[in-house]
């Protein structure tokens, strides 16, 4: 059901910022700029063969990218998995002892579903399932 790494999600303060050092220093091209208003964030994709990193930008102190940088500062946030079937993931994630954010999945950026894992039940990994939507 998992297909492969989607993404790997990095929390940062500024995406203008940031972006320069993935756009100048190893030269990937970012997708546009995307706010995702659920979860009160601006993203940026780049591409790196068949993963993307993820940058996000809180956009409310609400946010939880915004908590996470306040304890933790800027860094790998999440690592996400595609699937081709993300209830089913879901659902065995849960019949095994994980703990779910989301029990259903949720509009996320790149036109996708996700939801996500507790890290307190993932050995300290907030771990993300993603599906394109109509999948």
């Amino acid at each position: 059901m998992l297909t492969k790494v989607d993404h790997i999600g990095i929390a940062v303060h500024s995406l203008e910022e940031t972006m320069p050092y993935y756009e100048k220093a190893l030269g990937l091209v970012p997708s546009p700029v995307e706010e995702v208003v659920s979860q009160m964030v601006r993203t940026v994709f780049f591409e790196v063969g068949e993963t993307h990193i993820e940058l996000l930008e809180p956009t409310s102190p609400d946010s939880p990218i915004a908590k996470f940088l306040e304890k933790n500062g800027p860094g790998i946030h999440h690592i996400a998995f595609a699937s081709d079937g993300i209830e089913k993931q879901l659902e065995l994630a849960a019949t095994n002892g994980c703990r779910l954010v989301h029990e259903v999945p949720i509009e996320g950026a790149g036109d996708k579903l996700v939801a996500f894992l507790h890290p307190k039940s993932t050995f300290g990994v907030l771990t993300e399932f993603c599906q394109p939507k109509g999948e």
